[in-house]
């Protein structure tokens, strides 16, 4: 085994290395592809997963290598840590500096790296390969360590390849050296996940080539003439041409769903169901946390309330709920009291209501409480995406405009500049690369925070479901300046060509964007697409503001569903060179992705 210390960040690459980066995607993917993603030969037909393997104290030894899983009952490659899916769990004190040795025990050519997730910590040990470090080779390992600045839950996963879908991603617990604001009597990890049988790269390819594959549910001639008898002729006929003059449909709310993923729960399938168990009046906390590739999981436990008390890790007043919605990489914890019943039905159901997670809180292995049934689907609608109805705010695409926008003369010179306030409304403004950009097939023409929307398929549900204006922090904005200046950028995408980006360009050919070490800075994210979009900044938190400009809470992913204008205070007070972008996976790979380097001021 060769050990290769990490490099300190003044020897790091001076210069960007997309090209590594993208390369290394493409090698990884074509290795499960391919099938040279073997298992060596003691290693069975199939590993069987370990949920709740857990690991204490503060030097850890992670062994990152292929494996065999069966979910569906088919027999696939996986790629494990420690051979066990999900990773194990990694528990830490805050204050404590811990050492993880990340060994890479896959075939050769195939690289990897562990990035953790929403912790504070140096550049180097961020585990980007290209931008923070240079990856991990097999027969190579890899020495993390670092001082924990922090408490809650996060979780940590691959940043190479495609191996975060194949297998490789776990959880993160640090417990805090002061004592919660809340109390609990026993807690359980639940993370979820989704799993495919096709190989990651196969998928990726399968969404270049026909992005609409798992949507099945296109309007039909029958929903036409429902939506006359409910709306008129008119207003149905203005409806299927905007979304004609698109080439979009309503139903499209996630690339990947249900009819290609089995979801987990803890590494186990709803069949099988993962069970936690309580003895009644017990304070139960549950640590979600969603480490899925491509999905939105709405998250509920019918016959009880959930108290949330943290979000992203760090602390939230509490706020009593029924559900709450969970984009790709974000955490919620959240307190139940069970009493009354035996057993209780954590129910995990995609955005698009194609398929389910589930399991069961119990007072012992074995039982089972009904499974309901999912939601109705949901229909976009053009206010959903930001154009406020389909007649005279017209959606903008493919670089020009849509009919009735055009009668208006609201394209040109009013999609140009940067508009930079953080609260919306009037006419959206775009940045002049968007113009004329055959990257980029829609512009949102009026977007909103929506921080009071629980969000599309959640609303009037009959449910207390939680919306971002209900997160407040347990503490004052951290940093108390008022932004030095604003950055914003807008979210965007082609759907049929599966290509998404900042500002219509491309990871590949973006420049980085540039922070000064310890100013305070505003991002305003604008979504222009018609998907919803978790944005990850690593390295620094996002601290997110009301629509008023207002400290709200702190996070290390913002979700931003279609249509909505989101701003965000930073304080960049880490050097290096971090990654920023999209937390779907394959939209990250389809270049929805930015570099920020955090420098001294010359």
């Amino acid at each position: 085994m060769i050990h290769r210390s990490p490099r300190l960040p003044a020897q790091a690459p001076a210069s960007p290395t997309r090209r590594t980066f993208v390369q290394g995607l493409f090698l990884g993917g074509a290795a499960l592809a391919t099938g040279t993603l073997r298992t060596p030969a003691h290693a069975g037909d199939a590993v069987v997963a370990r949920p709740g393997t857990e690991l204490t104290g503060t030097d850890f030894r992670l062994d990152i290598g292929p494996a065999l899983v069966n979910f569906t009952g088919r027999t696939r490659p996986a790629i494990t840590v420690n051979n066990a899916l999900p990773a194990p769990i990694l528990r830490w004190r805050e204050g404590d500096t811990v050492t993880l040795r990340v060994a890479n025990h896959l075939p050769p050519g195939i690289q990897t790296s562990i990035h953790w997730h929403g912790i504070l910590l140096p550049a180097n040990m961020d585990g980007v390969p290209g931008m923070s470090f240079d990856g991990i080779m097999p027969g190579e390992s890899y020495l993390y360590r670092f001082t924990l600045k922090q408490s809650g839950s996060y979780w940590y996963h691959s940043h190479s390849l495609h191996q975060e879908q194949a297998g490789l991603y776990g959880a993160i617990i640090v417990d805090p050296l002061q004592p919660a604001p809340y109390h609990w009597d026993r807690e359980h990890v639940v993370l979820l996940s989704d799993w495919t049988d096709l190989a990651p790269s196969d998928l990726f390819a399968r969404l270049k080539k026909a992005p609409h594959f798992d949507n099945w549910y296109k309007p039909t001639v029958g929903d036409f003439f429902r939506d006359v008898r409910r709306d008129g002729w008119a207003e149905t006929l203005a409806d299927r041409r905007a979304w004609g003059e698109m080439r979009m449909t309503p139903t499209d709310l996630s690339d990947v769903n249900g009819h290609t993923y089995t979801y987990l729960m803890n590494g186990v399938t709803p069949a099988s169901n993962w069970t936690g168990e309580f003895r009644p009046g017990e304070k139960v906390l549950l640590r979600f946390i969603n480490a899925s590739a491509m999905t939105h999981f709405d998250v509920r436990i019918p016959g009880l309330k959930m108290t949330v008390v943290a979000a992203d890790g760090q602390y939230v007043h509490p706020v009593s709920v029924d559900e709450f919605r969970m984009g790709a990489a974000e955490t919620f914890d959240v307190i139940v009291e069970p009493s009354g019943q035996d057993a209780y039905t954590i129910f995990a159901q995609d955005m698009g209501r194609t398929g389910h997670a589930r399991g069961t809180l119990a007072v012992r292995a074995g039982l089972e409480a009904p499974v309901p049934a999912v939601d109705p689907r949901p229909r976009l609608t053009m206010a959903d995406m930001g154009h406020g109805g389909h007649g005279a705010h017209g959606a903008a695409m493919e670089g020009g405009c849509g009919a009735a926008m055009a009668a208006e003369g609201g394209c040109g010179a009013s999609m140009q500049g940067a508009h930079a306030d953080h609260g919306g409304g009037g006419m959206q403004s775009h940045p002049a690369s968007e113009t004329g950009n055959p990257l980029v097939d829609m512009q949102t023409m009026s977007p909103t925070p929506k921080l009071d929307d629980p969000g599309i398929g959640l609303r009037d549900n009959g449910r207390r479901v939680l919306a971002y204006g209900d997160l407040k922090s347990v503490f004052e904005d951290p940093d108390g300046r008022d932004p030095g200046r604003t950055v914003e950028l807008h979210l965007t995408g082609h759907m049929e060509k599966f290509s998404w980006s900042f500002d219509g360009i491309p990871f590949a050919s973006a420049e980085p964007l540039r922070l000064n070490y310890g100013e305070r800075l505003r991002i305003v994210l604008v979504n222009d697409t018609m998907m919803q979009h978790p944005i990850h900044l690593h390295g620094l938190w996002s601290d997110l503001e009301d629509a008023d400009g207002g400290f709200m809470v702190r996070k290390h992913t913002v979700d931003m569903p279609p249509g909505t204008k989101r701003s965000y205070r930073v304080r960049a007070d880490a050097l290096g060179r971090w990654a920023y972008h999209c937390h779907l996976l394959y939209h990250m790979d389809a270049g929805m992705m930015r570099e920020v380097r955090v420098e001294e001021r010359a």
